[in-house]
């Protein structure tokens, strides 16, 4: 019997192991194995590099990649625009980022990578978890349980299914790359996807990707490559292709912090920026919240890890205001147009 379960070991879940009282006895399921990231740009913004700093938390230099960038290239293909932004992302290589943050869990935290975690149960005051790693399955129970376990989590689908959030599919594939100028972009086009595009470069590798509606996903994806060849980006060996859910929260409503003993932190939470996507601040920020209120006592941790999170979910609504400036054609285009903050070339 374990007092706390942990689904997931991103920058949510691995930053709650490492935060929780040693009185409790915990065990993190990760299903990715070691050295397996997420499916993502990999940039840590600058929320994400100062709550870190807040942690006290500097990152080892084998985190970093090649190049470190310092603007964005804005591509609107509906309006035919290019411009620059500056920006102060940090490129960095997303597996060993959060392997780096799991090397922080103290050892008195069980870790089992490579697992899935196929069901739960409640029964009375008990969460009864079907595990299976390599093929094996076993039950393991727990009073608690938190879901850190991103877009498609096990925990807000079993106890939260009526409390609903748009999912797309991010995909992304990587080429080995000796002929484009190192850059960092975003990509704008309406017949492609309501979200945006990306393309980035990562020590001699090429990426791009975006988040797409389920329907017609790939479709899509090959019409992004095709109009970015058309722009005259070349393509070389393809490496690899990955993808994953990820939320595209348009609402304040559509967060679930939980409640009697079930409890989301960063994505499974719905705490991502619905214009950049960017998720790992709100991530690190939701699980120092629970962690500090799970190690005062175990009373009445829902309301308060919902009045807790209060100011993320202030955050995420000036970022829905921020959204039709992004999003809309026009407005995009005035804003493109005025130059404003954009560097000259």
């Amino acid at each position: 019997m374990y007092d706390i379960a942990i689904i997931g070991l991103g920058p949510a879940g691995a930053t709650l192991a490492r935060l929780l009282d040693k009185k409790y006895k915990v065990i993190a399921i990760d299903r990715k194995k070691p050295e397996t990231g997420k499916c993502c740009g990999g940039l840590l913004s600058p929320d994400a590099q100062k709550i870190l700093a807040q942690f006290d938390i500097c990152l080892p230099k084998d985190v970093l990649v090649d190049p470190q960038i310092f603007s964005v290239k804005t591509i609107d293909l509906d309006n035919h625009i290019e411009k620059f932004y500056h920006r102060f992302y940090i490129n960095m290589n997303r597996a060993k980022f959060d392997d780096f943050l799991i090397s922080l869990i103290p050892a008195n935290i069980e870790i089992n990578n490579n697992t899935i975690c196929t069901k739960i149960e409640k029964e009375n005051n008990t969460y009864s978890l079907i595990l299976k790693t390599d093929g094996i399955k076993r039950m393991e129970k727990s009073r608690i349980i938190i879901g850190a376990d991103g877009a498609n989590s096990i925990v807000r689908n079993t106890f939260y299914p009526k409390s609903k959030i748009q999912k797309y599919i991010s995909i992304q594939e990587w080429y080995k790359d000796n002929k484009n100028s190192p850059f960092y972009s975003c990509i704008f086009d309406k017949e492609i996807t309501d979200s945006y595009c990306w393309t980035i470069s990562k020590d001699n590798y090429f990426i791009i990707g975006g988040a797409f509606p389920v329907k017609d996903m790939n479709t899509r994806f090959e019409k992004l490559k095709e109009k970015m060849k058309n722009t005259g980006i070349s393509f070389g060996e393809l490496v690899k292709r990955e993808g994953c859910f990820v939320y595209l929260n348009k609402g304040v409503m559509g967060t679930c912090a939980g409640k009697n003993g079930s409890y989301l932190i960063g994505e499974a939470a719905g705490m991502i920026s619905p214009s950049s996507l960017e998720g790992i601040s709100y991530s690190m920020e939701s699980a120092k919240k629970l962690a500090e209120i799970i190690n005062s006592d175990f009373d009445n941790i829902g309301y308060k890890y919902f009045m807790g999170t209060l100011g993320i979910r202030i955050k995420l609504l000036f970022k829905i205001f921020k959204m039709p400036f992004m999003y809309n054609k026009i407005l995009r285009k005035i804003i493109m147009k005025s130059g404003i903050k954009t560097i000259r070339k």
